[in-house]
Parts: structure tokens; sequence; C-alpha cells
């Protein structure tokens, strides 16, 4: 009888021991990066009420939610005479009738409901870190995945622009520390909102946004089909293409979206942002190219000022990081006035990147540094005595449970790329000694078994 064929659901991943020690590296600079600039770690539950989540992310986004179904008996109460009546009924109005609750979509909206519950007892302005898995019903690819890790940070409770500037000094930070090589391109939304009644679609302002955000994805003739479909006049589409494809420095850039906006008081608000973000960039001596890209949308809806995206620039995986200035996001839990801006860190992504380049320390790959070899009753025994002191100086040490044949060990210290190897046989035992190899020289020293774990401490620490 066959074994029944199993999988993980599509798009989704287990990480063995390799992947997981990779991906704790990734976790662990970027937990003390966050740290040392003064964030706090919160947690919030996987799942929330879905009347928190409809409506935070636009239409496509809310189509990407994975609602949950309502436990015990969720067909009772429906106002449904047969299941004939369900057939019939369309997923818009029918999800809301099996379902109250579903997978968070990102950190940012559970964040913003967290503040909303506990304003009145937090710090002013609150800073806090979130690393997190996020769920998103969409079609697997390379470097798109339906559960996948963000890392947040996000700023509530501060107007000034010191906090993107900031935000922009950890993305250096971060992906210095982690060996990529990445842009930061920005812009406002202000901005965006002021070409839109510029054009005369004030009102369409969003499916604008939400087209100019797919440019990448299908390129400016497919962003004119859009914004076509949507009800911008052959005119708008014009002006919008040009200003999606201006090229050139900052300023020429921003001369270009000047000359599109005119007057608008929105529009100016908005370029003054983005003049003093450039200025504090370059006073603050920021090294990674942080270029103004008018094609940048980001369709989410809460985002209200600038908008970040940044990509690596030695492969191609699409936005690592990404983020920008929400000022109404608490005002739908009953939290008005609150302006908040954060970046979110795509692990998944990150990691793909750093493999894909081989960026990864070779002390991540080892798992193990000490592993004592099985030779014997008595002799195991020793050994086990020698691995609580070894353990005692912080290292990673294992005693082969069973006694296989020598090379099958020493096979299985090469398997997990153990750094060094004790062996204490019949001849070891009888001195009261053991063998140690280095298994990257293979230089083997004996020695007593009482002096093993803090010579090796030394010669770990050189």
């Amino acid at each position: 009888m066959g074994v029944n064929k199993v999988s993980v659901p599509k798009g989704t991943r287990d990480f063995a021991p390799l992947e997981m020690s990779r991906r704790g590296y990734i976790f662990s600079t970027i937990k003390r990066i966050f740290g040392i600039y003064g964030y706090q770690p919160l947690e919030t539950p996987s799942m929330e009420n879905l009347s928190t989540l409809l409506g935070k992310y636009g239409e496509e986004g809310d189509k990407l939610l994975f609602r949950i179904l309502n436990s015990g008996d969720f067909l009772r109460g429906l106002p449904v005479g047969d299941l004939s009546d369900i057939r019939g009924m369309s997923p818009e109005k029918l999800a809301p009738m099996l379902c109250d609750k579903g997978l968070r979509y990102d950190l940012t909206v559970p964040f913003a409901r967290f503040v909303s519950q506990n304003w009145h007892e937090l710090p002013k302005p609150f800073k806090r870190y979130q690393i997190q898995p996020v769920w998103r019903a969409d079609r697997p690819q390379k470097g798109r995945y339906r559960e996948f890790y963000q890392c947040d940070i996000d700023v509530v409770g501060s107007n000034s622009q010191l906090c993107e500037v900031e935000l922009v000094q950890v993305v250096e930070d971060v992906f210095g520390e982690l060996g990529l090589k990445v842009e930061l391109r920005f812009n406002n939304r202000k901005a965006l909102a002021a070409m839109a009644e510029a054009i005369g679609h004030e009102e369409l302002l969003i499916p604008i946004t939400v087209a100019i955000d797919k440019y990448d994805k299908i390129g400016l003739e497919g962003v004119k089909e859009e914004l076509a479909s949507a009800g911008v006049s052959p005119e708008g589409v014009a002006k919008i293409s040009a200003i999606v494809q201006a090229d050139g420095s900052n300023e020429e850039r921003l001369q270009a979206l000047a000359e599109a906006i005119g007057d608008n008081p929105k529009g100016q608000e908005g370029m003054a942002e983005i003049r003093e973000l450039l200025a504090l960039v370059e006073q603050v001596g920021v090294k990674i190219p942080v270029i103004l890209d008018l094609s940048l949308a980001r369709g989410l809806n809460y985002y209200t000022g600038a908008i970040f995206e940044v990509k690596t620039l030695d492969c191609k995986i699409g936005s690592v990081c990404g983020g920008g200035r929400y000022d109404n996001l608490t005002g739908i839990f009953g939290l008005k006035d609150v302006s908040g801006v954060g970046i979110s860190f795509g692990a998944d992504r990150i990691y793909d990147a750093m493999l894909e380049l081989s960026l990864f320390p070779e002390d991540v790959e080892t798992s193990l540094d000490v592993l004592i070899l099985n030779l014997g009753e008595e002799e195991v025994r020793a050994g086990m005595a020698v691995a609580v002191d070894i353990r005692r100086k912080g290292l990673r040490v294992m005693v082969f449970p069973d006694g296989v044949k020598f090379k099958k060990q020493m096979d299985y210290a090469n398997r997990q790329k153990a750094t060094w190897v004790v062996i204490i046989g019949s001849d070891e035992m009888a001195r009261g000694e053991a063998g140690v190899k280095n298994m990257h020289t293979g230089e083997q020293s004996s020695m007593p078994m009482g002096s093993i774990a803090q010579w090796l401490q030394e010669q770990t620490h050189k």
C-alpha cells in the first residue's frame, strides 16, 4: 500500500533547520536595529474581526483577505430556505453570513486597532516594532507567498518628518547590516491627490492610485487601459502617463510634478514635504539612493503623506520594504487626529535575495559547535559529563546517542557542519584524556577531559 501524497497549501512553505537558522539571523539583525532606534515589541492575534479588516485595503485588498468560517453550525440563522438558495447567492453577499473573522492581511491595521484601544495608556509618540506572519489570498509566484512574515516599525502621535527620515536611516542600517544593496523610492500621496484634482477627477483618486501602483507589473499601456476603464478622460490619461514616466534628477522630477499640479494647495503641501524630506536625508548623511518616483502610488487606501518602497539592486525580487504616513487610520476605530508613519520589511523576500546572492555568514550555516562521539558505554558516559561542561561555556554540543560505526558518526558531524568533534575511546579513557578534532582544518589535539570546555571556549572566541 502506497503512502498518501501530502503537501502544504500553495503559497506556503515548511522551514527546515538550516532555513530557520538563516531566517533567525535576519530576524535578530532586524530586531537589534529596531531596538537601537527605540522601538518596542508588540504582538497582536493572527485573526481579527472582519469589521476591523474590511474597507482598509481597498477593493483589491478586500478580495485577498482569508476569511475564517464561523465555528459550530454556521448555517443556522441564515435567511435562506434551503441549500439551493445559498448556491444562488454571490460570494460577496454570502461571505458575511458565514464568516465574521479573518486572518490579518498586514500588521498596520491591527496596530491601529491596538492603538485605538489603548491610546490613553501609551506614551506619545509611541514607537513599536512587530514581527509576525500575515496572510493574503494572492496568486503564488516567485517572491510572492500567501503566508509570509512582515517586520514592521511605526511611530504614532507625531507629525514631524523627522520620523520619516529615521525610517530611511533604519532602512539603510538594516540592509547595510545584511549586505544587501538597495535603493529607496518615495512619493507623496498629497501630490497624487493634487494630480487627480488637476485633471478634474478628484473622485477617482483611489482607482487612479490603484492603476498607477500596477505600473511595474502591467506597464504603461496597461495603466492607461485601467485609467480609461475607471473613467479618466483621455486628456487625464495623457497627463498621468507623462507624470509616471518622468525621469532625471529628483529636482527635475519635482519640476515635472510642479508643472502638472500647478498651484493646487494640497499639491504644494505635498511638494514642500518632498523637498523637506530630501533635505533632511542629505543632512543626516544617508548614503543609499533616495529617489523621487512619481509612478509610486502604493494602492492601500490609508496612506496620506510620504510613501516608500525599497528594492534590491543586485537581484530582481520585487519590493523588500515599503510603507508611508497615514493620518486617518485610527479614525476608523474612533480615535481621531492621530498621525502615524511606518514601514514594513518583507522577511521572505529578503531571505530569497540573500540566498540568491550568497550573503549569509558561514557561522549561520552551522547548527552544532561540538559533537561528542559514542565509542562505548563507559566512554559515552564520560562524554556526557564533558558535554555538561561545554554547554556551560555557551557552546552548542550534542552527544551522539547510538553506538554506530565511527565513520557514520563522523559523516553526521560533517552533515551537521559541526566545528569540533570530541573523541573518547578506550585508550583516551585509560589516560583520562580526549581527542579534539577541528573539522574545518583537520587538526587534532589530545588534552585532559576537564580542560576541553575551557579550551574550546578560548578557540571559539579567538
